[in-house]
């Protein structure tokens, strides 16, 4: 009964409602599923028709929620800005349903699954792919430490977020990969049960990630009085992605005429390059791989088909920032005697 009230007031307030910013509040209204969750990848900037609007009412019952691409905590973060700028009971209430999703969404080791309810197949998996897992993490901090940011949130609700935090980070800290005795990173999935690295799409291999490691990483700095085992993970972190750099390589974009896109990502030495790291590193060894949608780990990026060589992200300076500014600044806080950059 509560549901269908809230329901009914959004359909009544929808038409007062003005837009803020690029997004349409509308539509992030709308597209909000009656499990508080929201679906990835609609276009929250466009406007909708009034079919899109009924149809989006008829399919409030959907359960095709969760956390990839930056669903239902961007959206939480967004109402709840714009109930700063215009207090209205559907804003409220549409951010505290997305919280609630939240919650209800952790397994009990603390981690989070990239869709919830709980799907098939690897989107089951705890998943720190594209910042799903540290996004609600992210956001679950802001709601327990910022009252003023979330003045609608009572402290039940907040001792609830400190909770799932404290579990999450837990999550973290006990799915850091260990190689040979050494603390390392972490995969892009881990098994929702035992913890151990996945793979998830079939170019996506169970590995250390270069990438969505960083994510993690900068979230655990942003954590005060960091707890030993915090400054450990970090440290063993950051020794990795030292380790792990690609140096005098440079990724470049060739023009290629007999190609679907006209060009082709192609790897050219260049000793002034910066350093860059790989999307993906095998466990044991730390070689950097590319893959096909065959499944099958190559070494080389030109060995992989043009189709994945240039529809996805294989390397990066995903970790420039962290090592140059953000590692710095946080060991002259955290951990002043030890700089694991600069090892006596």
């Amino acid at each position: 009964m509560m549901q269908t009230r809230i329901q009914l007031s959004l359909l009544l307030l929808l038409p007062c409602l003005k837009l803020t910013g690029n997004w349409d509040t509308e539509s992030i209204l709308l597209h909000q599923r009656s499990n508080g969750g929201w679906p990835k990848n609609f276009d929250r900037e466009k406007s909708l028709t009034d079919k899109q609007k009924k149809q989006l009412i008829a399919d409030k019952a959907k359960t095709d929620t969760g956390f990839d691409n930056g669903a239902t905590h961007s959206e939480v973060r967004y109402l709840a800005k714009l109930y700063l700028k215009n207090p209205n009971i559907v804003y409220q209430s549409a951010c505290l349903r997305g919280i609630n999703f939240m919650l209800n969404a952790q397994y009990p080791n603390g981690g989070w699954p990239q869709f919830y309810p709980l799907g098939r197949g690897y989107s089951r998996h705890i998943t720190f792919n594209d910042g799903a897992m540290i996004g609600v993490m992210r956001t679950l901090k802001d709601v327990a430490s910022n009252p003023k940011d979330y003045p609608f949130v009572d402290e039940k609700v907040r001792e609830q977020c400190r909770q799932a935090l404290a579990r999450g980070l837990q999550c973290i800290l006990d799915s850091q990969i260990i190689v040979n005795g050494r603390k390392t990173v972490w995969c892009a999935q881990h098994d929702e049960k035992t913890l151990a690295p996945r793979k998830a799409r079939s170019y996506e291999l169970a590995s250390l990630s270069g990438g969505e490691s960083v994510g993690i990483v900068q979230y655990l700095m942003s954590i005060d009085d960091p707890s030993p085992a915090v400054i450990e993970s970090i440290q063993s972190a950051v020794a990795w992605f030292e380790s792990a750099k690609l140096e005098g390589i440079r990724q470049v974009r060739k023009a290629a005429k007999d190609t679907p896109k006209g060009f082709d990502k192609i790897i050219i030495q260049d000793p002034t390059a910066p350093p860059i790291w790989a999307r993906f590193y095998i466990i044991a060894n730390n070689q950097p791989i590319f893959c096909s949608r065959d499944g099958k780990p190559k070494k080389k990026l030109s060995e992989i088909s043009y189709e994945r060589r240039n529809g996805y992200s294989w390397l990066g300076y995903y970790a420039t920032d962290l090592l140059s500014k953000s590692y710095p600044a946080w060991q002259t806080r955290w951990a002043q005697d030890k700089n694991i950059l600069t090892p006596e």
